[in-house]
């Protein structure tokens, strides 16, 4: 498959907010409203660098870092990261540009996050593409507490050597690049992990011809917590929302299967705009064979944001 014009198009793009900014790539056309691409947890909009080329021409595609990711701001000293601070995020961006509906393909975190986003303002959804996060995750109650406790402590050293801006570890850019692939788990293709890593990645200013990881660790110690029963809830409220969602097949559930399943059968019988694709393939399996989904996709995108309605 042939990549489109858009390949030759992509700008760097910086979105004011309160506490700083939110950094993106744009791609193709800003003459109607775009598309928005959105990372997966410690990820960035590198994630969507060999499918943005190949979708279709008559709409542009935002691929943004969330804060505290690839090149955005991070939130003040003393914040966390929640579900909640991400949707207001987006509510920020749609304010910031003037729309009045948002598009977004997903990935991981953010294919759960339009979920929520579509249960809470389904006003303001138009379309949803989701890869291998149908809902946010469910942790097991007699486990909940330990985790919590946890980060607790990891959260205050994070965020003091923020307030010291003390500079992580730094290492070669080959060491940097094994160790992302490895923390990954090797979901990312070896050949593939640029795309995220270098938007992750800064010069270290103590060792020449080496790099540190830039993102906020402060990320890695979360403390909202969702339970099924709301999940079921939210799931209920997506009446007619189109919700397309890949699930790859070579990726775990990070949770109990059964709480998935829940949710994957009441949007099957609730909302007729509803699509469910089982493939084969890895958790970043949009970044690594894009041409596995893109046909799906595409057609998808040209059924709900048609030329007609992006002239």
């Amino acid at each position: 498959m042939e990549p489109s014009t858009l390949s030759r198009q992509c700008e760097e793009i910086k979105i004011k907010v309160p506490w700083g900014h939110i950094a993106g790539k744009w791609w193709g056309t800003k003459s109607v409203r775009p598309i928005v691409g959105l990372h997966g947890w410690q990820d960035n909009a590198g994630t969507f660098d060999t499918l943005a080329p190949l979708l279709p021409d008559h709409v542009g595609f935002l691929a943004i870092d969330y804060p505290g990711h690839g090149l955005s701001s991070r939130y003040p000293d003393g914040s966390d990261y929640t579900h909640m601070k991400y949707l207001y995020v987006l509510r920020l961006i749609m304010k910031d540009q003037n729309w009045d509906k948002i598009s977004i393909i997903g990935h991981s975190l953010s294919s759960s996050l339009g979920f929520m986003f579509s249960a809470l303002f389904p006003d303001k959804i138009d379309m949803l593409v989701g890869f291998d996060m149908l809902k946010p995750l469910v942790r097991p109650a007699d486990s909940l507490a330990d985790l919590l406790s946890r980060n607790m402590e990891g959260f205050i050293i994070a965020n003091e050597r923020n307030i010291e801006n003390s500079e992580p570890p730094s290492y070669t850019y080959e060491e940097c690049l094994e160790r992302f692939y490895k923390g990954l788990g090797e979901s990312v293709d070896k050949d593939k992990c640029f795309h995220i890593m270098d938007r992750n990645i800064k010069p270290s200013r103590k060792n020449p011809n080496q790099y540190y990881f830039n993102r906020d660790n402060r990320l890695r110690y979360g403390f909202g917590t969702v339970g099924q029963d709301l999940c079921v809830a939210l799931a209920h409220r997506i009446k007619t929302t189109p919700h397309l969602f890949f699930k790859a097949k070579g990726s775990p559930y990070y949770e109990d299967e059964k709480n998935y399943f829940e949710i994957l059968d009441i949007l099957k019988k609730t909302n007729p705009n509803f699509e469910y694709y089982n493939i084969e393939g890895k958790h970043h399996l949009h970044l690594n064979e894009p041409e596995k989904v893109i046909g799906i996709v595409n057609e998808f995108i040209n059924r709900h944001r048609p030329p007609s309605t992006c002239s």
